[in-house]
């Protein structure tokens, strides 16, 4: 091995190897993909990170070349130097990018063995527990080496975009001061302060803050953050953002520098040209459209408010609902006939989950309705929501009676359960849409207060100022999400930077002078030393990537992600630790 690697040094990586190089002698090294015996001639797949050639031992090779070549299996490790060759008339492979040529070897050199895999790497059914377990194999396969390449890719074209736009990248502690107003921070003992601990970052909002009063101005950084939060598919307790911060700005301003970088992304990326500027919706405006805050909008069925028209129904439950201050919305599923009643039935229960009471349907017909609830209404209500529906021959109308956030809720989740049951959604599309003007603040049941609905340095619209005492819930956030496909990709706001509005959102907040210096001293003390208007967001880059490469999971694009219960499977992270660390750190396991 090393007398191979003193001699000879790679000329190429095996899928870029193409036509042109045809008579050309080239050095190859890489992991045999497979391995077939052909009545003396010996074919082997080679495989790097780049791709795969066919590579041949000929017997006239030489005993030395053809011998050892018996002797490959699966996944040992191969350097080989030979000569480029057209493959012969019709063996040609067009699902290779090198499947118009072959390798034919004059020397190998068998670097390692490897045992037998536990899985194949062609296999895409292979168990997601053994895929975690074996992660060194598993990032092995073509699949998920594309997804890394393009978050590499990614990674770079922002920091090309942020330093061609006066950005310095400044990178922030991971051990800092807990401070539990958003999800479960990671606590870190101290052994030097005992009895004390530090927490890692959720993300690093206070010091990029910190940095605008520095006068840094323009500031990004691609950072760790984590969140002892429950797991799902595109959640990770350690994720990574793009974190950018500015000063001097408005929102207008960093809204179309973010939109810069997410054309400079995608151009660099996937070769796709992005459209500015990027469409925009008010949160009220994306609630009654939508009934989300995150809507997908690459297909319409958008949602209908007849509460007007049904509230002197007499449809017993519509009339009751609307006389209690409650909603009857409406959305329609255009030509749905394929829909069953068993389907119906199915939707009945999957808007419950969402806390609708019912769902009722209507299918439209030329000259009426086949409905449960048509017996009720009268025909001209009839005609009402026909019209305010838009509705014709075949489409199927679902209605919610309820409170705005069950009838919300109900309708924004049925509208996309029924947008991919009935395939409206097309998955090469890009729909890009920002979300503004959020509430500041959201009444939590469980505290019994108002808690922030971003984080409590969101700068409020000053002429919302005085709803602060009086109606907290009305009060506007200048903030902004900039949503993909249905997903948040990135959020952020402008902050607060005058310590009397600071006090004045704390106080809304119930948050004490004492309780919001014991958690935010340090920047409470440095707003008061000249800070600048300031604003930024930050994009989840995994969630980001996970989306451009459309994987199923974000621990797709993650190279060494952990498990729902936030288990590390190769590594067995978390694990015990010694009674002498635990003693070191003061700590006491209690059972």
């Amino acid at each position: 091995m090393a007398e191979f690697l003193t001699k000879y040094k790679r000329t190429h990586y095996c899928g870029n190897l193409d036509i042109s190089l045809t008579g050309q002698e080239v050095i190859l090294m890489g992991w045999a993909h497979r391995r077939r015996d052909h009545g003396g001639v010996i074919f082997v797949d080679l495989r790097d990170r780049e791709g795969i050639v066919q590579v041949v031992f000929n017997p006239d090779a030489g005993e030395n070349v053809h011998g050892e070549a018996h002797k490959i299996r699966n996944e040992f490790v191969l350097a080989v130097r030979g000569n480029v060759r057209k493959r012969p008339e019709g063996m040609e492979n067009p699902a290779l990018k090198t499947g118009e040529i072959e390798v034919i070897i004059s020397e190998l050199e068998i670097m390692n063995e490897s045992k037998t895999p536990p899985f194949s790497f062609d296999d895409e059914e292979i168990s997601e527990n053994v895929r975690l377990k074996y992660r060194y194999l598993d990032l092995r396969r073509p699949a998920i080496q594309k997804n890394l390449f393009l978050r590499s890719r990614l990674a770079a074209a922002t920091r090309r975009y942020f330093e061609e736009n006066g950005f310095i990248e400044v990178e922030t502690p991971f051990l800092g001061k807990s401070t539990p107003e958003g999800a479960r921070d990671y606590l870190v003992p101290s052994r030097i302060s005992k009895g004390m601990f530090y927490a890692l970052p959720q993300s690093p909002q206070i010091f990029k803050q910190l940095l605008m009063v520095s006068g840094f101005d323009r500031y990004f950084q691609i950072v760790k953050c984590f969140r002892d939060e429950d797991l799902r598919a595109d959640r990770q307790p350690e994720f990574t953002q793009i974190d950018v911060e500015m000063s001097f700005i408005t929102e207008e301003d960093i809204m179309n520098m973010m939109e810069g970088l997410m054309k400079a992304i995608f151009k660099a990326c996937l070769d796709k040209e992005l459209t500015l500027p990027l469409p925009r919706l008010t949160y009220h405006e994306a609630i009654c459209r939508y009934g989300k805050d995150n809507p997908d909008v690459r297909f319409g069925m958008e949602i209908v408010d007849l509460t007007d028209i049904v509230k002197d129904s007499g449809f017993k439950l519509f009339a009751e609902v609307a006389a209690s201050s409650g909603v009857i919305k409406a959305i329609k599923a255009e030509q749905a006939s394929t829909l069953s009643r068993k389907d119906l039935d199915v939707l009945k229960d999957f808007v419950a989950i969402y806390g609708a009471k019912g769902l009722a349907w209507a299918k439209v017909n030329a000259a009426d309705w086949t409905s449960p609830i048509f017996k009720f209404l009268k025909l001209e209500e009839v005609a009402l929501i026909a019209k305010a529906m838009s509705a014709k021959e075949g489409d199927i109308i679902f209605f919610v009676a309820d409170t705005p956030k069950v009838v919300s809720d109900s309708l924004g989740n049925l509208r996309l359960n029924l947008g991919k049951k009935l395939n409206l959604i097309d998955p090469e599309a890009l729909a890009f849409t920002w979300i503004t003007e959020f509430p500041l603040m959201e009444y939590s049941e469980t505290e019994k207060r108002f808690v922030s609905t971003h984080h409590p340095f969101t700068s409020p619209f000053l002429e919302d100022l005085p709803l602060m005492t009086t109606d907290p819930g009305k009060v506007r956030a200048r903030a902004y999400d900039l949503v993909l496909n249905g997903s948040e990709i990135g959020g952020g706001s402008i902050r607060i930077h005058h310590k009397e509005v600071q006090s004045q959102v704390f106080s809304a907040l119930k948050l004490s002078d004492e309780e919001a210096r014991l958690k935010f001293g340090y920047l409470l003390d440095a707003l008061e030393y000249g800070a600048p208007p300031h604003g930024g967001l930050a994009f989840g880059l995994d969630r980001l990537t996970m989306i451009m490469t459309k994987a199923e999971s974000i621990r797709d694009v993650i190279a060494f992600p952990k498990t729902q219960k936030a288990a590390c499977l190769m590594s067995d992270a978390p694990s015990k630790v010694s009674i002498e660390q635990l003693m070191e750190l003061s700590l006491k396991i209690v059972q």
